[in-house]
């Protein structure tokens, strides 16, 4: 069907799990998509090592297979100048971005009490403050061409606390605000701003962070286990996957979906966090 043809998107953490997804999703419907990811941040002085990197190059390659136009590179949404650097990489292989789509994001376990300031402000400067600098750059240009899609990819936290994740909660919570400031203002000019939250997505991050907790613990558990256990406690008894965050994206991208704005869409197979 090709519903995006002739769209430019930009995908912040999009190398991995969600963006990943999301990615392929918009490739698929024509769209052309440029990818930014902290991902082999090691080589991120280096361009052209960057770009050669083994991750970014089977990346790159898998959604050029798509059709359409393609750019993946560097981007830590925390430095406002490699925003712009990315960006104008991003806009030179790709075109104008119509569409962004802010799926970069971190976390860790630490409870309120002793949470350092450290970890506290590299998951709000991720999660929340990145989401407002790539909108910052990027929201003008779309209400000057009167047509734009923001989506933010938020979680269940934005709404329902979670023992030992204070920071997490907050910039999720955050991050509902500013999708809803966003939407007001693109609404007159053609930019929709919405959010999707679902609970846990079965990711490399969620994976990362089971294992950590199985650690920790002690138990004898494996990371098995803990995705067992993490679907048994969803009523539909399973784990959401990447692609059912994608399809709704794409939707939310297209002109079918311009009258949802301002919204917080949790897909969560009936569970609360």
């Amino acid at each position: 069907m090709h519903m995006l043809r002739g769209r430019s998107a930009v995908i912040t953490g999009g190398l991995t799990g969600q963006g990943l997804a999301i990615a392929h999703a918009l490739a698929r419907e024509g769209a052309a998509v440029a990818v930014g990811s902290y991902v082999g941040a090691g080589r991120a002085g280096d361009a052209a090592a960057y770009a050669e990197d083994a991750t970014v190059t089977t990346v790159r390659d898998a959604l050029a297979a798509h059709g359409g136009a393609v750019h993946a590179g560097h981007l830590d949404v925390r430095d406002t100048g490699a925003i712009r650097d990315f960006l104008a990489a991003a806009r030179a292989a790709c075109g104008p971005a119509d569409i962004l789509v802010n799926a970069a994001g971190t976390t860790a376990e630490q409870p309120v009490s002793g949470h350092s300031d450290e970890l506290w402000e590299k998951i709000l400067d991720t999660n929340l403050n990145g989401a407002f600098r790539m909108t910052r750059e990027l929201l003008p240009g779309m209400i000057e061409r009167g047509w734009g899609r923001i989506i933010n990819i938020g979680s269940t936290a934005a709404t329902t606390g979670w023992k030992d994740n204070p920071a997490y909660c907050a910039s999720k919570s955050g991050l509902l605000g500013l999708t809803r400031c966003v939407a007001l203002e693109g609404a007159s000019h053609g930019v929709t701003c919405t959010m999707i939250s679902p609970t846990w997505v079965e990711t490399e991050l969620m994976h990362r962070n089971l294992t950590q907790v199985v650690e920790r613990e002690g138990k004898g558990r494996s990371l098995d286990d803990a995705l067992a256990e993490v679907a048994a406690q969803n009523p539909q008894q399973r784990i959401i996957q990447p692609g059912e965050i994608a399809a709704l994206a794409a939707f939310l991208c297209s002109d079918g979906a311009r009258g949802i704005t301002m919204e917080n869409i949790q897909i969560t197979g009936g569970a609360l966090w």
